[in-house]
């Protein structure tokens, strides 16, 4: 008798604590998430020593009376829950109850609260309320969480560098805002600003702000929709990629999330778009019932679950991949603008100047840049770059009188300047061979420059294809029998994985059939396999299988494209006729894809004139 008690409500905060608060950055997500569920419209976040010192958060939504102030704070209080049929379609970000009062049992907090009507202030150590008193009216919340885990020393003497927590709250924010464009939000770490953004609802500016002009101008917008789901977003293209899937932001019904299935199917939408490894720049939006949503899987709400999941992928996947497709070019630099140039001015124009006043430079340059003059003089044109602001990607953001730019150099929408070409596939262009370089690459030419082009990517894309609708349809009349089988031994169990599966390798041109407890011979394949490498082909499908315990007919069919399509493509150090060069380009003109091998890797580079000149100092 008498061992079993009720915990005490302090102690069960501290506990709670220790799944709710795991760092700084969770404070920060879980105080913001309360402004925005408040209706806010401005929130701002005012960090000192990564929030390990401070973190101050300071909103205008609908803030609250003295007697919700004070409930507040108890365990498992909260507004957004009030029947057990709310918690199948919860909307809000927050909905637990125990963000405040976990993170008061390990603090000290400073809550100035208003409705516009009355005002509270209070101040808490440890969980336990030391002031109360009226505050000002200012409607909203001004929330301020110091010396964190001052009672918890374990886990303060665990916490990372500065710089790192640092960096998991900046990630976080970059997320919140992407998340909820119509808020203005404003992140500063020691007084410094790290992260602004303007509140009007438009995510191109949101995209620019966190990974810059440069990048931002290189994604596309994608939408699609199902009976159950509604996607949209921004990709970036196939030539601006990442080594870390960090760059992959999803929203779901606003609530920004980690799913690994979803991102999956992000990263097959970029199959053979993609060098191994390398993950695009995404910001996904889904909207769907919130009936179809599971939010209440971790105390953090990181996680969720979705019902009718495959065909939620199934859509991203179709969606991402259709844009690509719609979208792919050649890999070049930007374009830039033609300004007629005196010949007899190209060479003089790299002459130091003396110094003058910035009227006379105007007026030196117009004379010198006189259109009609020059064409009068039947002079060449010349390419003259436009001025490229350069932007740190890290730390860039945008000032109220650069807004109105930033709306006009973001080009993500149809209406922009560089998605004008978008809604139709890029044409192949029509290339002149020039010649070879080591055996290995290509010299073509155009009018506006010169393309190189890697011969065994370019005929590895032109294989793949080939053998991947060759895969695709396995037909009985292309068989060659063999005169001498193929026989492959393995062990036990892995005998009985090729049984089970046997259905699927005969899908991809593998006919098995046993020859006694553990061994199968192969008396056939088809037709196209390339010549001398069957066995090897036939092995490495029959690993895979092993590898992964399962078999999918459509991986199985795409592996076994790009493995004959490898094998049987041309290598490097391998010089070509003029004439086969030809024929190679005229294949690759006529592939779906001619820009990207099957592994994602550039099948040809772009040179224009205008870099060239700029090579040998003939334009500035």
């Amino acid at each position: 008798m008498g061992n079993i008690q009720i915990m005490d409500e302090w102690l069960s905060n501290k506990i709670a604590a220790g799944e709710v608060v795991e760092r700084p950055a969770s404070v920060v997500k879980e105080l913001v998430e309360n402004a925005i569920d408040a209706g806010s419209t401005s929130i701002d976040v005012f960090l000192l020593e990564a929030g390990l010192t401070s973190i101050q958060v300071i909103d205008n939504g609908s803030g609250m009376d003295e007697e919700d102030a004070l409930m507040s704070f108890s365990r498992h209080a909260t507004s957004k829950i009030h029947q057990e049929h709310d918690l199948f379609r919860i909307r809000t970000l927050g909905f637990r109850g125990e963000a405040l009062a976990s993170i008061a049992s390990v603090s000290k907090m400073t809550l100035i609260t208003s409705n516009g009507e009355s005002g509270t202030h209070l101040e808490l150590e440890g969980g336990h309320i030391l002031t109360h008193k009226p505050g000002p009216l200012r409607k909203g919340t001004d929330l301020t969480v110091s010396q964190l885990f001052f009672n918890t020393p374990a886990r303060l003497k665990y916490m990372k560098t500065i710089q790192t927590e640092l960096g998991h709250t900046i990630d976080l924010m970059n997320r919140l805002a992407l998340g909820n464009p119509q808020i203005a939000f404003r992140l500063l770490h020691n007084g410094q600003q790290l992260l602004q953004t303007n509140g009007r609802g438009d995510v191109q500016q949101v995209l620019a702000a966190i990974y810059g002009v440069h990048n931002a101008k290189k994604m596309v917008s994608f939408q699609g929709e199902s009976h159950d789901y509604q996607i949209s977003g921004f990709v970036t293209l196939p030539e601006v990629t990442r080594a870390s899937k960090n760059y992959m932001s999803l929203f779901v019904n606003g609530r920004w999330v980690k799913h690994y299935l979803v991102q999956k199917a992000i990263v097959d939408a970029f199959h053979t778009y993609l060098p191994i490894e390398r993950y695009p720049i995404v910001v996904l939006f889904i909207k769907g019932d919130p009936y179809l949503t599971d939010v209440n899987v971790h105390p953090a709400k990181h996680q969720i679950r979705l019902s009718k999941e495959p065909e939620l992928l199934k859509l991203i996947e179709e969606t991402i991949r259709e844009t690509i497709r719609n979208i792919i070019r050649v890999p070049q630099m930007e374009k830039k603008e033609k300004i007629v140039k005196p010949a007899t001015e190209q060479l003089n124009i790299w002459k130091p100047a003396p110094k003058m006043d910035v009227e006379k430079m105007n007026a030196i340059v117009e004379k010198l840049y006189d259109v009609q003059t020059i064409q009068e003089n039947n002079c060449e044109q010349i390419v003259e770059p436009k001025p490229i602001s350069t932007v740190r990607e890290e730390s860039w953001q945008p000032t109220p009188q650069m807004e109105a730019e930033i709306k006009d150099e973001v080009t993500i929408v149809a209406h922009s300047e560089v998605l004008e070409e978008a809604p139709t596939k890029e044409p192949f262009p029509e290339l002149e061979v020039v010649g070879q370089i080591h055996g290995t690459y290509i010299v073509a030419q155009m009018e506006d420059g010169f393309y190189l082009i890697d011969q065994h990517a370019a005929q590895e894309r032109i294989k793949y294809e080939f053998f991947r609708e060759k895969v695709g349809q396995v037909n009985p009349h292309e068989r060659q029998a063999l005169l001498l089988p193929l026989t492959f031994h393995y062990a036990a169990d892995e005998a009985l994985i090729l049984r089970e599966h046997r259905h699927e390798l005969e899908a991809v041109g593998v006919f098995l059939e046993e020859f006694g407890q553990s061994s199968f011979v192969v008396r056939e394949h088809p037709s196209w396999f390339p010549q001398g490498e069957e066995q090897e082909i036939i092995e490495d499908l029959i690993e895979q299988v092993l590898t992964t315990k399962k078999a999918d007919i459509k991986k199985l069919r795409e592996a076994a494209a790009i493995m004959m399509s490898c094998k049987k493509s041309i290598k490097a150090n391998h010089y070509l006729t003029k004439e086969q060069m030809e024929t190679l380009l005229r294949d690759l003109r006529n592939a779906d894809n001619p820009f990207t091998c099957p592994h994602g890797r550039p099948v040809l580079i772009h040179f224009t004139s205008y870099e060239v000149e700029k090579m040998f100092k003939r334009v500035m």
